[in-house]
């Protein structure tokens, strides 16, 4: 190999990991927490109203930006290729919340340990990153 080759080599493997890096530093995705309202309808077997639950909840929410790009390129049959990541979860919990604010059909709050709170089953995001947009899979 020449010393031209050489350098020419050393450059473009340097660059390539300088913009790799750049792209890692620009980064933004969390996990966030967030307070949500939800409220909750139970029917009879006829498809009447029983009860409806609420309450006010902390659940976790994805938040943040991702580094995407376009490039030309002379593969592709538009002349750019694209590259985009979006800020969503690698992985979902579920757990179980309570709602304590119930109340039945005519709007008369239900007191009694049976009927006065109702428990949901929720999935949140359990950690969030930067995956390839379209890429729903999970």
């Amino acid at each position: 190999m020449t010393k031209f080759t050489i350098f020419l080599l050393i450059i473009t493997s340097c660059y390539n990991f300088c913009v790799i890096a750049q792209i890692l530093e620009d980064e933004n995705c969390e996990t966030l927490q967030s307070e949500i309202h939800i409220t909750k309808d139970e029917y009879d077997e006829v498809g009447h109203i029983k009860r409806t639950c609420s309450g006010d909840i902390l659940v976790t929410k994805c938040e943040g930006f991702c580094t995407s790009q376009v490039q030309p390129s002379v593969i592709t049959a538009t002349g750019f290729a694209k590259e985009c990541y979006c800020c969503r979860e690698s992985y979902l919990k579920e757990r179980l919340v309570i709602l304590n604010q119930c109340y039945d059909a005519d709007g008369i709050k239900l007191m009694s340990d049976e009927d006065g709170v109702m428990e949901i089953k929720l999935r949140e995001p359990a950690e969030c990153k930067c995956i390839k947009c379209g890429n729903f899979s999970r």
